[in-house]
């Protein structure tokens, strides 16, 4: 290195030393006669001085440098003048009189600000990504991200996990989202496909007598993209032999408390609270439930029978549910604030919002449908007190009423500001349904993957009742956000075939799509478990970052391209030709 020390460690201390610094150029300011650069590196900020007293020819070398010029400067560390100290950077207090200065190279003006906090669009700063990770805050995600897997890497192997690499180019198979596909030159009209996960692989590898694996794992996926997703992204994948759901659980707590310690220098409790995904749906209309505020649902139907209002009733006697909850204070709530509310949940489903609010008795519209027995039942039920809102959903369809209810309990915390953004409220949510039925397609779906183990008590009903068999699977959640998830997989032949079945692959599919596993577990395959992790989600929390692009390098956008590089592009017809393809699109061309 030509340099002997970076830009952001130079402490009074070091007043008097001569030091070499190589930076950018942040910012050129001319003050009579002086000339003050800052010069940057992603270590930080160090001020430069050109006097033209004490050396004539830097300084008027520097009279011509601009924004973003590459500099290699030697120069003595002095004290900054009193009144000049900038007590916000580890470097305020020194600055570096320069008596050498070598230009390693021009820049043009680039076209968004090196800024902390610049408000740039976000097309703008894919385009120039590379000029965009020069912001120091970027920078910051971007070594968060690096401790971040470095302390992931360095638990694991301190408890004795392999770190072993799964293949890219793979078998196209069912799961759940759409494969990338790579021709294939030497095999004519035969695809790879990039894995959407290395599931089939880890669980090869727990047969193949590797009893703790992990990979910090590409994954990719062909699914339409919002905020935390991408096509490409990273898993932390851990599968291991001879385990049952609390070994795994076990595991993770430890891991995620060294891991929030190592980045954030906060102690996390564990073991984390543990809830049935019934419970979740129940009590929060969400199997990844935000348990930083209360807000919670309240079943309904029994409070509102023997009211006169034909909807619930109508709606009860159908099978359907009712379902409301109790917004505390909110009774001031204008027509426009409940007309606001009654739109969002009608996105997920809901015809309406009935509401009632609690002052000296229950007043609303709809009241005067209740009698005063069952106005008493409601208020008890729902611990009305003075200036409470009660807002109710009603539907047919059980899962309308949780999504709804779900939703709009997110947005009467956000709208009361009942969210701390600086508690970690990490869940454990258990039980998953195994499978449920897909109506469009009309048939049984996994609900995780279809290798996931049903639960031993309830495996007497998977080929008779499969929609009441669960699961031994498991999400973990933190502050509404699922972090990763995983399950006790099948290791038993018989059994995977079952799930198959049920599932509608037939005998013939099964092997022609998943031979290879089924074929592994006629030699001894292990009980075996695991889960993955999204390692860009889990950065972007830890950051306080909406969007996973803001923690990966070089993201796509919502359509899926790269603005920097123009990816995807056009080939010409002849790598189409030596791949045996042929394009609709260059024909009409």
């Amino acid at each position: 290195m030509r340099r002997t020390n970076s830009c952001g460690e130079l402490t009074k201390k070091d007043i008097g030393r001569t030091v070499v610094l190589c930076g950018w150029t942040q910012s050129r300011r001319d003050h009579g006669g002086l000339i003050f650069i800052d010069l940057r590196d992603r270590h930080g900020l160090t001020q430069i001085v050109f006097d033209p007293s004490h050396n004539k020819d830097t300084h008027k070398m520097a009279e011509h440098i601009g924004r973003e010029f590459v500099l290699e400067i030697k120069g003595k560390i002095r004290s900054r003048k009193k009144g000049m100290i900038n007590p916000k950077l580890k470097t305020g207090e020194i600055e570096v009189l320069v008596d050498e200065l070598n230009i390693l190279n021009k820049s043009d003006v680039p076209p968004l600000e090196i800024e902390e906090n610049t408000k740039i669009n976000e097309d703008m700063r894919l385009k120039y990504r590379y000029l965009d990770l020069r912001r120091p805050v970027m920078q910051k995600n971007i070594l968060t991200r690096h401790i971040a897997v470095k302390a992931v890497r360095d638990f694991l192997d301190k408890n004795g996990f392999l770190e072993i690499e799964t293949p890219i180019l793979a078998k196209s198979t069912p799961e759940g989202a759409r494969d990338y596909l790579v021709p294939s030159r030497v095999h004519p009209g035969k695809f790879f496909a990039l894995p959407q996960s290395p599931q089939l692989f880890k669980q090869l590898l727990m047969v193949s007598g590797f009893d703790k694996y992990f990979q910090i794992a590409r994954c990719f996926r062909d699914e339409d993209l919002r905020a935390d997703r991408q096509p490409e992204f990273t898993q932390i994948d851990i599968e291991m032999s001879f385990v049952e759901e609390n070994d795994v659980f076990e595991l993770v707590e430890s891991m995620i408390k060294d891991l929030w310690k190592k980045t954030l220098n906060i102690d996390v409790k564990i073991p984390f609270t543990r809830i049935s995904h019934k419970d979740a749906m129940s009590r929060f209309g969400s199997d990844k439930p935000d348990t930083r505020f209360g807000l919670e649902l309240i079943e309904a139907n029994d409070l509102v029978k023997g009211s006169d209002f034909g909807v619930f009733n109508d709606i009860i006697k159908k099978g359907g549910k009712v379902k409301c909850i109790n917004a505390k204070g909110c009774a001031n709530f204008s027509r426009k604030d409940i007309d606001e509310l009654t739109n969002l949940v009608q996105i997920y489903g809901a015809n309406g919002l009935a509401w009632m609010k609690m002052n000296e008795k229950l007043e609303s519209s709809v009241v005067k449908y209740f009698n005063d027995e069952t106005q008493k039942k409601i208020i008890k039920g729902t611990d009305a007190k003075k200036n409470d809102l009660i807002l109710f959903v009603a539907d047919r369809k059980h899962f309308v009423v949780d999504a709804a209810l779900g939703n709009l309990r997110l947005k009467l915390a956000d709208k009361l500001g009942l969210i701390n953004d600086n508690v970690y409220n990490f869940l454990w949510v258990l039980d998953f349904p195994l499978v449920e039925y897909d109506e469009n397609l009309e048939k049984h779906v996994a609900v995780h993957h279809p290798f996931t183990s049903p639960k031993d008590e309830d495996l007497k009903l998977l080929e008779k009742d499969p929609a009441k068999v669960r699961a031994k699977a498991y999400d973990l959640v933190l502050n509404g956000v699922e972090l990763g998830g995983g399950s006790i997989r099948i290791h038993n032949r018989e059994i995977q075939e079952k799930m198959f079945n049920v599932l509608g692959i037939k005998k013939q599919e099964a092997e022609s799509k998943f031979g290879f596993l089924l074929n592994a577990f006629k030699y001894g395959a292990p009980p075996h478990g695991g889960i993955a992790f999204g390692v860009d989600r889990i950065i972007a929390i830890l950051t306080k970052n909406d969007s996973i692009r803001e923690v990966i390098a070089f993201p796509k956008n919502k359509a899926a391209m790269s603005l920097m590089d123009e990816a995807p592009s056009e080939v010409d017809e002849a790598q189409l030709k030596e791949l045996h393809i042929k394009s609709t699109l260059i024909k009409k061309k």
